[in-house]
């Protein structure tokens, strides 16, 4: 104990060796303790006790892969920063790291914040510049800020973390100066700065977005926030093991007193039924698989993926907004095994990808559907019409029963426990303000202000 007190007071004085970030992950197997650091990996101090904190990815400059954007708007991804981690004992009452407090997994995780796609989005295919130095326009910090006022017990990040892809256009002020590629700046500007004190406030568990893809910002998902041990070919270094890369197995997240939380990595599905030679049916359905063993036992399980399974998305045609509904490539697999779309132990989707918040309550045995895709990037959505068409559905058979949608703005969600099997949900603004309030029993929700008349 002696040697241990000596190693952790000098680490604390030594000021090279304090972390750029830390916090915890919610990973597979249990809490994480993860450090960025520009030196050598620090030391873990839990209650008091030294912790070898090992190398999760070394420093070093990778090649940026190919993106959906211009191939010549491309640069190295420069990684000048070590990510450590140390597996977090079990019943741990305090974590700090180079004097850095860091949160702690509560029993009872029962005061969630939700939030999604949060970067500053430059993309040059789509001439999509965002202001990322205007608060209000790039609010994500608020958010951030406001959501760790919550006190929340844990964060669940729907995915789409990193959107600084392209530089900002010459005499663009809004985003003047804005770092842009794949590499830590980007990450640092686009999540890490502007999620500092909600990652001080509570664990996250972290969902992958398509912008986390492999062909994207990939190297960056796997060094920082990915849950799995690192395993060789799925750095995203190399096209050629995407298949590796691209796609990792469901695990769960224990809330305490039965309620489970199931993370799923779905972030490749495009919005078309997937053919049976596609590589991805036989990952999801096994992510299916995986779901379904994880979620039994459970007295209630919420299932998050980025792409929503059951939520509606309208978009603009030359006749007016048309419905879009749910992800065809996830449903083409899921469906196929159930026409429920989600294992029978699910009661509730959380998702993002689509710029809005959202929830969508069916009649017969499916799941509620949350999207809290509203949290920073850019609101390119097309409001979805007062009223239903007739005979919407979000999938085959599913027929909407309760309905509601905010497209007025950014923020966040909240979730509460208030019974075994039932939660109170707000959403709330940039700054806090509640705009909408919810009830979750079992697998149906309903909320106060539905917006949207269901036929």
């Amino acid at each position: 104990m002696l040697a241990s007190a000596v190693a952790l007071a000098a680490l604390a004085a030594n000021p090279v060796a304090v972390p750029v970030a830390a916090y915890v992950v919610m990973a597979d197997g249990g809490a994480v303790a993860r450090a960025i650091t520009e030196a050598a990996c620090p030391l873990l101090d839990a209650d008091g006790r030294a912790i070898t904190m090992t190398v999760r990815a070394a420093s070093g400059t990778v090649a940026q892969r190919s993106t959906a954007s211009p191939a010549e708007l491309s640069k190295p991804s420069a990684f000048p920063v070590t990510v450590c981690e140390a597996a977090v004992p079990k019943g741990a009452r305090r974590l700090r790291i180079a004097g850095r407090t860091l949160p702690v997994p509560a029993k009872r995780m029962w005061r969630i914040v939700v939030i999604g796609d949060t970067g500053c989005r430059l993309k040059a295919a789509d001439s999509a510049y965002q202001p990322c130095n205007d608060p209000a326009a790039f609010p994500f910090a608020r958010i951030a800020a406001s959501a760790a006022a919550w006190k929340p017990d844990l964060v669940v990040h729907v995915g789409d973390y990193h959107y600084r892809e392209n530089p900002c256009p010459p005499g663009n002020a809004g985003c003047a100066g804005s770092p842009w590629g794949y590499g830590w700046d980007a990450w640092a500007a686009d999540f890490f700065g502007p999620a500092a004190p909600l990652l001080a406030a509570a664990p996250i568990a972290p969902v992958r977005g398509n912008h986390e893809n492999c062909a994207r910002a990939g190297q960056g998902w796997w060094r920082f926030l990915d849950g799995h041990a690192p395993a060789a070919g799925q750095d995203c270094n190399d096209s050629a093991n995407d298949h590796l890369g691209d796609a990792s197995t469901p695990y769960a997240v224990d809330l305490g007193g039965g309620a489970r939380l199931v993370l799923m990595d779905l972030a490749t599905a495009s919005n078309k039924p997937l053919t049976d030679d596609d590589w991805r049916r036989t990952g999801f359905a096994a992510t299916y698989a995986g779901v379904d063993a994880l979620s039994r036992g459970a007295r209630f399980v919420f299932a998050v993926n980025h792409h929503p399974i059951l939520g509606l998305a309208a978009v603009r045609e030359d006749a007016g907004a048309t419905l879009k509904p749910g992800n065809r490539a996830i449903q083409s697999v899921f469906g196929a095994i159930s026409p429920r779309q989600a294992p029978a132990g699910v009661d509730v989707l959380l998702a993002g990808h689509v710029h809005l918040w959202q929830q969508v309550s069916f009649a017969g045995a499916f799941p509620s559907q949350f999207i809290t895709g509203f949290s920073g990037t850019l609101e390119d959505v097309v409001p979805i019409p007062a009223m239903l068409p007739p005979d919407t559905e979000a999938a085959p058979g599913a027929r909407i029963a309760a309905f509601s949608s905010w497209v007025d703005g950014f923020g966040y969600m909240t979730m509460e426990r208030t019974g075994g099997r039932s939660w109170r949900v707000l959403v709330h603004d940039v700054s806090g303000r509640v705009v909408n309030r919810c009830r979750i029993k079992g697998s149906k929700s309903v909320c106060d202000l539905p917006q949207v008349r269901v036929p």
